[in-house]
């Protein structure tokens, strides 16, 4: 079976607030930290064999003590992850990669929970998607 390897780099901008982030393959957990405390590379194989998938990059934990605002409502400072340098079979994706992910997020509440763009920063509880078909090469040339 030949498989393709997937990475990127994980990091927050505030490794106090206990944020937890998940990856799942057709919903079964790939890679899963109760609290990121540091930038870290997660690594996992996916099977190359023919087949429809979805990668899911889920933030847990995040509540509005983690959101720091001013007198006008502006952010001071905020605790929000990020997702940086994905490489298929260390090919690096670049922007290609954040074009093809949707953002579902409900603003923590605020809002209804609806689709976003994806910019490499996970700053609600939600997921991130990415439906994507095997063998991997293929559809990456595809959607270029």
């Amino acid at each position: 079976m030949n498989t393709t390897s997937i990475t990127f780099d994980l990091d927050s901008t505030d490794y106090t607030a206990r944020l937890a982030f998940e990856v799942l393959l057709n919903d079964t957990v790939v890679f899963a930290t109760d609290h990121v405390t540091q930038p870290t590379t997660v690594k996992f194989d996916i099977a190359d064999d023919d087949g429809e998938h979805e990668l899911k990059f889920v933030l847990k934990n995040k509540t509005q003590d983690h959101t720091v605002v001013d007198e006008n409502s502006n952010i001071i400072s905020d605790a929000v992850l990020s997702i940086a340098n994905a490489a298929l079979d260390e090919i690096k994706l670049g922007h290609m990669f954040f074009e093809q992910l949707h953002y579902y997020h409900d603003t923590n509440g605020s809002q209804l929970f609806a689709e976003h763009k994806f910019f490499g920063v996970m700053g609600c509880n939600g997921y991130v998607s990415l439906k994507f078909s095997t063998p991997f090469y293929l559809w990456l040339l595809e959607n270029m």
